[in-house]
């Protein structure tokens, strides 16, 4: 079984925010797959079986800094480990839309990240990164987070929810090294652009 959570603060003031793209992309994930997700413990929680697979999906319901007690405690309820979990969160480094999918690696600044890393003491397991883009020079990274995306965002977002989801189901049903060529590989140069 997979254990994939979609990291995101709780509440209605945080529903569109930059820093709830990963807890966005489970939500979509759920309607794609028929998953209905209901509170149980920390978390609401869902089981489906997208490319034949096994899965649950998890959005935890505390604050971002405290997201790795709940995905310890996931892992732990089913006896699975951290190879097992796929963690889907934003991140400032990658342009609104793209995606980039990792097996290990620091925190890099992401709260609920460094969370998820202290808790469960190892970095194997496998990141979908998701693009939110660099915040204006004089802008707080903070608080652009936190705000909800702009107008002219908005279409980029509901485009890349798909997108999310279908390299989701291509780690989960081909598996990891599948999704890194599919969906983060460099685009190919034009012959014209090679000579």
């Amino acid at each position: 079984m997979h254990v994939v959570v979609g990291l995101g603060n709780p509440g209605r003031n945080y529903q569109r925010t930059r820093h709830n793209l990963g807890w966005m992309v489970l939500e979509h994930a759920a309607r794609r797959w028929g998953v209905t997700l209901v509170s149980q413990g920390h978390a609401l929680q869902g089981e489906g079986a997208p490319a034949g697979c096994s899965v649950l999906l998890a959005l935890p319901l505390v604050w971002m800094n405290q997201t790795g007690e709940v995905v310890h405690s996931l892992l732990q309820d089913r006896n699975l480990t951290s190879s097992d979990l796929i963690l889907v969160y934003d991140d400032l480094d990658l342009p609104l839309g793209a995606l980039k999918i990792k097996t290990r690696g620091g925190p890099g600044g992401h709260n609920g990240l460094r969370s998820v890393l202290s808790c469960l003491e190892t970095e194997n397991f496998c990141r979908l990164k998701v693009g939110i883009g660099r915040p204006p020079i004089d802008e707080n990274p903070a608080h652009y987070v936190l705000a909800p995306f702009s107008p002219e965002e908005c279409g980029k977002v509901d485009a890349l929810l798909p997108k999310a989801v279908d390299a989701l189901e291509c780690v989960i049903g081909e598996g990891i090294p599948v999704a890194m060529n599919r969906f983060h590989a460099p685009p190919l140069l034009k012959e014209s652009e090679e000579s």
